[in-house]
């Protein structure tokens, strides 16, 4: 089976997966100690009760109510019959009733006098006053909390039956090596049921990582007949394309019968939905991203059919930051990276690569934009979906334009902070729109003006009605990098490796070309575009060019030569007004800190003699 079958629509994927099988509610009973998160499969009972008989609930003394009875300021009464006791001592019969010690006169002879009659039962717990021996403690379908363990434990428990799925991983891929590995040209790390693992145990499922399994059809067929004895759920991860090595939709034929070939989402339409032996077999695409949404989409809610609670993403409204085009006849979804800006959320799409998995790493959030739409524009409102607290969303700091590892520097410094800086990479000139449109908190920029100076012409320009601040993060080298010690006279002979447009490097590359009269056209590799100097760094130690133009710490984090071209000044330019926000005061005060010039000058490349200066955009 080479094709997709009718690729059918997410709610019709979802609606299969609802009917298509008869799914049993498994349990296990687990330690306490391993229970927090768990949902509980049974009401759970009291062993004993608590208290197991009546404790004194002060320090003082055990009476029987009666003895005190006439007790009063004007009268005294001494006790013939009373018993010292503590909080938390054993009140036995016949005493009812304790007297604080504090009310108590000692006399000479050891005995006592009071002078105010005790109730029944005053400051005294009654046996069972927590809970009664087999009164419920908790009722099924609980997720239980710490503190719900704590209790169940003076309850006398020491296990709990608890809601799980037994899930069976089977890696498939002649490519794929096991993490920890480094991988030769043409193999990948096998992270995806790692990550899909990680998330289902998680939820509550006992998850079983079968080894890698290589592009044989014989011992693809084995490992996924073995995982469906001896689990509730199947998911097979890659081999569902259609290409002359994926065998899963085969192999799922030949031992059941596969109910979906293809739904109509983006990125993950290869998925397979198979029935083996009346189990749910799952073959997820290989791209990660792909995988991701298959999980978050698919086998998420199944788990709710075999008796898990799935938690539920909190929805805000939120403006995008760049537009989102799409063909319409799937659901498309789309990381996000969203911060509180002023008064509003805003959301800026991260790569839409299905293989990118930084994505991941750098969003917060995600969008679905429905199959009937073509898209959204920049600036509308979206409703998008938190995979963070919102609290943690709040904290975002959204950091729009040039790149630069000082960048990283500061994320990593402010995340002690508990500030988790979000940076998108689209150029200085992106940064700088986006800040006109007030969708970030700071753009980092190196635009260099005819006059010399940087980044004020360019905002005097395109925000002329706005003061903008910048502060200097530092002044660094560009120039060329290369495995040979090239320099940038020699780029009309060799690959070039580029930054992408509206970069203040890609400026600086066009303006040095125009100058020495060098056609763009001529250069093999100008349009090959990187949104990071890293990214530029690599393509040159790879092989995939010879040369490129970027920031010397690039080139010495990968052991490369670098001749230098320009010294330029990086600043981040930020609105004024939002000095009053915590979030980039100590982002200002991070750039002025010692731990982080210390690291600039291990990196390299970074003159910092104006690092933290501020000056305005306007002269």
């Amino acid at each position: 089976m080479k094709r997709y079958l009718a690729v059918v629509s997410l709610n019709e994927a979802r609606e299969i997966l609802r009917s298509g099988f008869v799914y049993p509610h498994p349990t296990e009973h687990v330690p306490l100690e391993e229970a927090v998160g768990r949902i509980t499969a049974s009401p759970v009972y009291a062993r004993f009760s608590v208290p197991e008989t009546h404790l004194s609930a002060m320090d003082g003394i055990a009476v029987r109510a009666v003895d005190t009875a006439g007790a009063s300021e004007g009268r005294a009464v001494r006790l013939i019959d009373a018993l010292r006791v503590n909080t938390g001592n054993v009140v036995p019969p016949p005493y009812n009733a304790v007297i604080m010690i504090e009310d108590v006169l000692i006399n000479q002879d050891d005995s006592f006098s009071i002078r105010k009659a005790a109730s029944p039962w005053q400051h005294v717990r009654p046996a069972g006053e927590d809970i009664g021996e087999t009164e419920m403690a908790v009722p099924r379908g609980r997720r239980l909390r710490a503190m719900d363990l704590g209790a169940l434990a003076a309850y006398g428990l020491c296990t709990v039956e608890v809601v799980t799925v037994r899930v069976g991983f089977v890696p498939t891929g002649s490519e794929l090596v096991s993490h920890g590995e480094r991988p030769a040209p043409g193999q990948v790390v096998e992270s995806n049921t790692l990550f899909a693992a990680s998330w289902l145990d998680s939820l509550g499922c006992r998850c079983t990582r079968y080894p890698n399994t290589p592009d044989e059809y014989d011992l693809i067929r084995e490992r996924i007949s073995t995982a469906v004895d001896e689990n509730d759920l199947v998911i097979v991860s890659a081999g569902s394309s259609a290409g002359t090595r994926d065998f899963t939709a085969d192999v799922i034929e030949e031992l059941g019968e596969v109910l979906v070939h293809g739904v109509a989402i983006k990125p993950g339409k290869p998925v397979i939905i198979g029935r083996v032996r009346g189990k749910p077999v799952i073959g997820l695409p290989g791209y990660p991203l792909s995988a991701l949404t298959v999980i978050r989409e698919l086998v998420l809610p199944m788990l709710e059919h075999f008796g898990l609670a799935v938690p539920t993403a909190r929805r805000i409204p939120a403006a995008l930051s760049s537009p989102l085009h799409k063909d319409v006849g799937s659901d498309e979804f789309v990381l996000l990276a969203a911060g509180k800006v002023a008064d509003r959320f805003v959301a800026v799409p991260q790569s839409r690569g299905a293989g990118v998995q930084m994505s991941v790493v750098r969003s917060n959030a995600y969008l679905c934009i429905p199959s009937a739409s073509e898209g959204v524009e920049a600036d509308e409102e979206v409703e998008v979906c938190l995979t963070v607290p919102l609290e943690e969303a709040e904290r975002a700091l959204l950091v729009t334009g040039s790149h630069d590892p000082a960048i990283d520097v500061l994320a990593d410094l402010l995340s002690a902070e508990g500030i988790d800086l979000h940076s998108a990479h689209v150029g200085s000139m992106g940064g700088l729109f986006a800040l006109r449109r007030n969708h970030c908190h700071a753009a980092p920029m190196h635009l260099l003006a005819d006059d010399g100076d940087f980044n004020r012409p360019f905002l005097h320009q395109y925000l002329p009605d706005r003061e903008i601040l910048l502060v200097c993060v530092a002044e660094r080298q560009q120039g060329i990098i290369s495995r040979d010690g090239l320099k940038i006279e020699a780029i009309a002979d060799h690959t070039f490796a580029n930054r992408q447009r509206g970069s203040g490097t890609r400026m600086l590359l066009d303006r040095y070309l125009g100058e020495h009269g060098i056609d763009p056209g001529s250069i093999t590799g100008y349009n090959r575009e990187f949104t990071t100097h890293l990214g530029v760094a690599v393509a040159v130690q790879s092989g995939e060019a010879e040369m490129g133009l970027g920031v010397y710490s690039a080139a010495a984090a990968l052991g490369l030569a670098f001749s230098p071209v320009a010294t330029e000044r990086y600043e981040l330019a930020l609105d004024p007004a939002s000095l009053d926000d915590p979030r980039v005061v100590a982002l200002l005060e991070a750039i002025t800190s010692e731990p982080f010039r210390e690291r600039l000058q291990a990196l390299g490349g970074y003159d910092l003699t104006r690092t933290g200066e501020r000056r305005s955009s306007r002269p």
